[in-house]
């Protein structure tokens, strides 16, 4: 059986399979492709470039680095103990909504990085939720002031971050804990706030209903004052002597007492 020769390239095989090599190297590092949502930053030789890649498939120079960055809405929380205006510890949940502007991408990857959540956004959050919550006591961050204090984050907020090529889409105060007697104190003022209102409805309502009652008493007595002065001795007169005649020409048995000389039944009944 004849023995397999190995394989032996030549010079010319080696330069053709080396130049191959360096064809699909540069293919592969010409070809980008930018996912959906994100942006690619251009660095050639540490210089970053200002024109950006946007979304699909791009052909670019083989010695140049692409940094994908993404320009999706994010959210960061944080909680934190912050004082009020009188001075108590209160615990915040915060989160706030945000994403890269496209066209400040260049320029956030050149001067703060591909993490720039963790440099610029959460140090600024945590900056204006102490500010803010300062200027307020502790009932009105756990009651009625919440949208004021979330609209008042989002004011500081919003050119801080547009500052730093960031937007600011929205500012959410989640929750707010006090201290467990502070909150049992308030839980009850705001419980006897709610019973005071509605005592207060339950007396609007009896008055109206004791003046519609007077208002009501008040017609039925001008009514009768108006009936009684229409009953003259000769309207009674001519009423009594209509009822005697309606009597007397009845069939039933009935015994008819007229009184005076006034011709007025004094007396009504029937027989049977």
């Amino acid at each position: 059986m004849a023995e397999a020769k190995a394989f032996n390239p030549t010079p010319k095989q080696l330069g053709m399979g080396a130049i191959g090599l360096i064809i699909i190297y540069i293919l592969v590092k010409s070809i980008i492709v930018i996912p959906a949502g994100h942006v690619g930053v251009k660095v050639l030789f540490g210089n970053v470039q200002e024109l950006t890649l946007d979304e699909g498939l791009h052909l670019v120079n083989p010695l140049m680095d692409v940094e994908k960055m993404s320009i999706r809405t994010q959210q960061i929380s944080e909680t934190a103990t912050v004082p009020s205006q009188e001075g108590l510890n209160v615990k915040l949940d915060v989160s706030v909504l945000f994403s890269l502007d496209p066209r400040a991408a260049a320029t956030v990857y050149q001067r703060v990085g591909p993490r720039y959540a963790g440099v610029v956004v959460v140090p600024q959050l945590r900056s204006v939720v102490r500010g803010v919550t300062a200027g307020y006591d502790a009932k009105a961050l756990y009651t009625s002031k919440r949208e004021a204090i979330s609209v008042q984050m989002d004011g500081a907020l919003r050119p801080e971050f547009k500052k730093r090529g960031i937007t600011l889409e929205k500012v959410m105060l989640r929750s707010v804990t006090l201290p467990s007697i502070l909150s049992t104190a308030i839980e009850k003022k705001l419980e006897a706030e709610q019973q005071a209102q509605q005592m207060k409805f339950v007396l609007e309502r009896e008055k109206r209903q004791a003046d519609r009652k007077r208002i009501e008493a008040k017609g039925i007595s001008d009514y009768n004052r108006e009936v009684s002065k229409g009953l003259t001795n000769e309207v009674l007169r001519l009423r009594g002597i209509e009822a005697t005649r309606e009597l007397a020409s009845s069939n039933n048995s009935k015994v008819v007492v007229i009184g005076d000389s006034d011709g007025m039944p004094l007396i009504l009944g029937n027989t049977k």
